[in-house]
């Protein structure tokens, strides 16, 4: 069974207020759970009440293996749930910045557009130039 922290809307039209539950992923957002770890208010104006947390069971799920929704992760970070943690390594991806036959290739036709495109661009410049010196010298004679 796959497990996850996730919120539950509770309140009225207008005024949201959520509860952070522990749900198996399968049942709906507002259906069964497992527990309840708070609750989170955004509209309260006091940030000491926005957010009421256990963050000790809130530590216990995730060393079980539940994964939060990305709003209960970022409430958690802000809570300090993440504390201690070690943050995981970026990954090493040897061979991005090789230069293979087929990104030579890519590089020389993005050159060749580019450098049909700048010409195209010289032509009407030109050309509008000579339009401009025409319409010159007919009104002037």
């Amino acid at each position: 069974m796959a497990v996850v922290i996730r919120m539950r809307r509770t309140g009225r039209r207008n005024r949201p207020c959520y509860r952070i539950n522990v749900a198996d992923s399968r049942s709906p957002r507002d259906g069964a759970f497992l527990e309840t770890l708070g609750q989170y208010d955004p509209i309260s104006k006091d940030a000491e009440k926005q957010v009421t947390l256990d963050v000790e069971r809130a530590k216990h799920w995730l060393s079980v293996g539940a994964l939060p929704s990305d709003t209960v992760h970022s409430i958690f970070k802000t809570q300090g749930i993440y504390e201690g943690q070690n943050k995981a390594k970026p990954r090493s991806r040897k061979g991005r910045s090789t230069v293979t036959k087929t990104r030579t290739r890519r590089i020389a036709v993005k050159a060749d557009r580019a450098t049909r495109k700048e010409g195209r661009r010289n032509e009407r410049a030109d050309a509008a130039k000579a339009a401009k010196a025409a319409a010159a010298t007919e009104g002037g004679e």
